[in-house]
């Protein structure tokens, strides 16, 4: 099962990098990027709650605490979403996907704060990698013709910044509950909060329009189907081969955007990218042992 572990993680993978082209497709065509993962989310959780109602395992009700965690995790992978989207429309599918795979390097500077992390030359040097590597993907290096923005980065950013509070919500309430649980009150929670924030004449205006079933299509591969593949694939698979196989992700929206939407990079920025992809995933390799 270790291989067919790896092909579900690597599944995952992919269907969130192409969440990310067919979310620019859809903004393309005048959608607003918290409409589009409300949607996204929406449709995940439909999957997530026929996962809970058809689970075999018999499980005691949880506590308190399982839900607050939950929501946590809720409250993550809104703001990774809806920051991601905003990324994108501020730079490119490529970069924004990028960018927020940094998030191991904040879940890094986080245990340093918190005294959970031990001060090296290996970690602060995969840190200035990655740093050095943002500067040569977005052009920061010349910023009066930087190719991405403030807005864009700080969006890429956040993105990884918020999708590390998903995965510390998800890992503290997975050892109360299911994860089908986890999951469907983690959605339920994202979608009441994007509901509140987002545009609802646009979120209604989906529903009969001819993009409905691309938002579906969406849901379906960047939630539904991702997740579960993810949740199934890393009981088989072990942390740093996991960590590996995520790199799929970026590289997926890379072919995407270059493929579909014609998003071209300078050999720098490749080059940036290059780094930045290559030194989280050995950073994340060595973490997990």
């Amino acid at each position: 099962m270790r291989y067919g572990g790896i092909i579900l993680v690597m599944l995952a993978a992919v269907g969130w990098g192409l969440s990310g082209g067919i979310g620019d497709v859809l903004m393309e065509r005048d959608w607003d990027p918290m409409v589009i993962s409300f949607y996204r989310g929406a449709v995940g959780l439909f999957f997530f709650i026929l996962w809970f109602l058809f689970s075999s395992r018999p499980e005691q009700k949880p506590n308190s605490r399982f839900y607050l965690w939950s929501a946590l995790a809720g409250l993550g992978v809104a703001g990774n979403f809806s920051l991601y989207y905003f990324s994108i429309e501020a730079s490119s599918v490529a970069i924004a996907a990028t960018l927020m795979y940094t998030a191991p390097i904040f879940v890094l500077l986080l245990s340093f704060v918190l005294g959970l992390e031990r001060n090296t030359w290996f970690k602060w040097g995969c840190i200035a990698g990655v740093m050095f590597g943002i500067i040569l993907l977005t052009g920061a290096y010349n910023p009066e013709d930087a190719s991405v923005g403030l807005i864009g980065i700080a969006a890429g950013l956040g993105a990884g910044l918020c999708y590390t509070l998903f995965i510390f919500g998800f890992k503290n309430a997975a050892p109360m509950g299911k994860p089908q649980t986890a999951l469907t009150v983690a959605f339920a929670a994202f979608c009441l909060i994007l509901f509140a924030l987002g545009d609802r004449q646009q979120m209604l205006d989906v529903i009969t329009s001819e993009d409905v079933l691309l938002f579906v299509l969406l849901g379906i591969v960047g939630a539904g189907i991702s997740f579960i593949l993810y949740i199934y694939g890393i009981r088989f698979t072990a942390p740093s081969t996991a960590a590996m196989v995520a790199m799929v992700e970026p590289v997926t929206a890379s072919l995407f955007g270059l493929v579909i939407l014609g998003d071209f990079l300078s050999v720098i920025q490749l080059g940036g990218m290059a780094i930045v992809l290559l030194t989280v995933t050995i950073l994340s390799m060595k973490q997990a042992g």
